[in-house]
């Protein structure tokens, strides 16, 4: 397995996980700092590799298949996310993930949504990061906030990890964090690009075995 998921660091983030909350809100926030070496690697992906990763499994299943698609320099990039992925399996209880890292530059989820999930993993390794919605100001009527955009709206900074929880989650009573892709349409383009890694349960959105592993170059 790759050397980033050593137990030691492993034992770090998942502590991290156990005390960092968003109050009583239905999303956990882990704050960090990325090391020059990985934002060297983040460079290098976004420069030579696919725009996009989309695979199904374990984390030791997740390296074989996708290894080969990272350009070398890029691998630590690939060390990291799998860490994610451990962090996830602990807070989610499940063995296989859905894993998606992707390269976006347009405003992919623009409207505040919730997810049809029980838990979603997000961590913006590049670019802008996902905004969300505390709970007193969400709308019954989602489709109103795309009209009326709430003053309090939080960003989850570049870099950190956060585990929203979906409609599906036992405790949030079908109601889930309500969170939308930041809007970059109306920036420069080099501005707009966002390299983001989503975990979540292997059969959302209808990810198909005989298209694991999916890659867009």
């Amino acid at each position: 397995m790759p050397s980033l998921l050593c137990p030691t660091r492993l034992s770090l983030l998942q502590n991290a996980l156990d005390d960092t909350h968003s109050g009583n809100e239905p999303i956990s926030i882990i704050a960090r700092t990325l090391p020059e070496s990985l934002e060297g690697a983040i460079n290098v992906m976004i420069e030579e590799g696919p725009q996009l990763l989309l695979a199904k499994g374990t984390p030791e299943s997740l390296h074989s298949l996708l290894s080969p698609y990272i350009p070398r320099n890029a691998q630590p990039l690939l060390e990291d996310a799998l860490k994610l992925v451990h962090i996830y399996q602990k807070a989610s209880g499940l063995n296989a993930v859905r894993f998606r890292l992707e390269q976006i530059n347009t405003d992919s989820c623009r409207k505040f949504h919730t997810d049809h999930v029980a838990l979603r993993l997000l961590c913006t390794y590049y670019g802008r990061g996902t905004q969300w919605l505390p709970t007193a100001a969400r709308q019954t009527d989602l489709s109103q906030l795309a009209h009326n955009t709430p003053t309090e709206v939080h960003h989850i900074p570049t870099g950190h990890i956060a585990l929203l929880q979906g409609n599906r989650w036992p405790r949030t009573n079908g109601q889930g964090v309500v969170h939308r892709s930041p809007p970059v349409s109306h920036l420069p383009m080099p501005e707009r690009l966002r390299l983001l890694l989503t975990v979540d349960e292997p059969t959302a959105c209808g990810m198909a075995d005989e298209h694991n592993p999916t890659i867009r170059p």
